[in-house]
């Protein structure tokens, strides 16, 4: 029988409780319609859109500050933001006051204005949704601790796709997606089963 080891936020003491949503700034990462489709098409997408949205609107009802993440890898690519492809889900579109920020990197605050954004609003707690959880959602996760933030994921937010190992074994996307999140839940972030695990 396999027993879980003791994370590594227990032993510094630094806990598994997520901060209030009202003190803390939405960050919705890469929710483009890139991921509903084709070549990039994640498994269980369609339900982690609607989660962020519920998730957003959950911010909007506060007034906090939102955030929303688009990643640019040039035109004819998947992230193409010139085209339907690479645009942002109608779902969660932005509406005005929220700030767009664009990146080229996997780590949302790589050569970006989002640590100096979120330091202008006096921002240190930040909650994360979008895709793909092992990828960018886990990279700004780790970005943001490294720079001093505290951040939490809200896994029903976030999905992915079905991976190979390095053996050649073929992980499911859930052994991903469950891997992703304890490998942040270790150290960089708080991560909440779903949406009702934010308040």
């Amino acid at each position: 029988m396999v027993t879980a080891s003791q994370t590594l936020r227990d032993i510094i003491g630094l806990g598994h409780r997520p901060p209030l949503l009202k003190d803390s700034a939405l960050i919705l990462i890469d929710v483009q319609n890139t991921y509903r489709k084709g070549l990039m098409q994640l498994s269980g997408v369609d339900q982690a859109i609607q989660e962020a949205q519920k998730l957003l609107s959950k911010a909007r009802k506060l007034n906090i500050p939102v955030i929303h993440i688009q990643h640019d890898a040039g035109i004819g690519s998947p992230y193409d933001i010139t085209a339907d492809i690479g645009a942002i889900a109608h779902e969660v579109a932005p509406i005005a006051g929220e700030k767009i920020i664009i990146k080229n990197y996997p780590n949302a605050f790589v050569q970006t204005a989002l640590d100096s954004e979120l330091a202008g609003l006096g921002i240190k707690n930040i909650v994360l949704a979008g895709f793909m959880t092992h990828m960018c959602v886990n990279s700004t996760a780790h970005g943001g601790f490294n720079l001093g933030y505290s951040s939490t994921i809200v896994a029903s937010a976030t999905a992915i796709r079905p991976l190979m190992s390095a053996n050649g074994k073929i992980l499911t996307a859930d052994e991903v997606h469950h891997g992703a999140l304890a490998s942040s839940r270790d150290m960089y972030a708080v991560v909440v089963d779903d949406v009702s695990g934010i308040h």
